[in-house]
């Protein structure tokens, strides 16, 4: 029982210290540590993961997939914040997309680490090379799980990618510069095409999406 405490005050703590980076703005001191949230939620997810592995912690059995929507939702929740709170008032929003590719390399490489160090986290993960993941398409996960992951993991997507879409609106840009943005988002495509279809079907789902972000782009800009 001590041990389930201790767990419980230190997740909570981890929490809060990723509200706080979160709600970074509010304090009014014009620096911008707000961006560091897309790091700091790495802490107390990867921590929830390790305790679902803990037969002492309250979390116990809780699957990857369940893990990985809360850390989805806790990202998306930061990119609402950074686009309606910074991008809405300074345009700027390179900054946000590098913290978020940051967040999202180092989490890469945690899939990499923590399950090879715990090894009861790759039960019911799937192995891409060196890292393991939750498969959403595991059977094995409730179909409303599923369904939740690919909606809020679709949404950061979009969240990610609305900003520069935004940017280039009604702007004047030339042919290549167009194939090489379509480029760009060939690898959310991927992701996308991989939780929505499979990994078969991924690679024409992502060519799909990027033929149509192409003509998409047509439409708006300028030639």
């Amino acid at each position: 029982m001590e041990t389930d405490i201790t767990s419980i005050i230190l997740f909570i703590t981890f929490l809060v210290l990723f509200g706080v980076f979160l709600c970074f703005d509010l304090l009014e001191r014009n620096e911008k540590y707000g961006y560091f949230a897309y790091i700091m939620v790495l802490v107390p997810v990867n921590y929830l993961w390790y305790l679902t592995t803990v037969p002492e912690s309250i979390f116990y059995g809780v699957d990857s997939l369940t893990v990985f929507l809360v850390l989805f939702i806790l990202i998306d929740i930061c990119l609402a914040r950074d686009f309606l709170f910074v991008y809405r008032e300074t345009k700027d929003f390179d900054d946000i997309i590098l913290f978020l590719i940051l967040g999202l390399i180092i989490q890469v490489i945690i899939t990499g680490i923590l399950p090879n160090s715990v090894g009861a986290l790759k039960t019911d993960t799937m192995q891409v090379g060196f890292f393991y993941v939750p498969n959403v398409h595991d059977p094995t996960f409730p179909l409303g799980l599923q369904i939740a992951f690919q909606l809020v993991a679709t949404i950061m997507v979009l969240l990610a990618i609305a900003p520069m879409i935004l940017d280039i609106k009604d702007e004047e840009i030339s042919l290549p510069v167009i194939v090489l943005i379509t480029v760009i988002f060939f690898l959310p495509f991927l992701y996308l095409g991989f939780i929505w279809a499979d990994i078969e079907a991924m690679w024409v789902t992502a060519v799909l999406l990027c033929v149509v972000l192409f003509i998409f782009l047509l439409f708006i800009t300028k030639k």
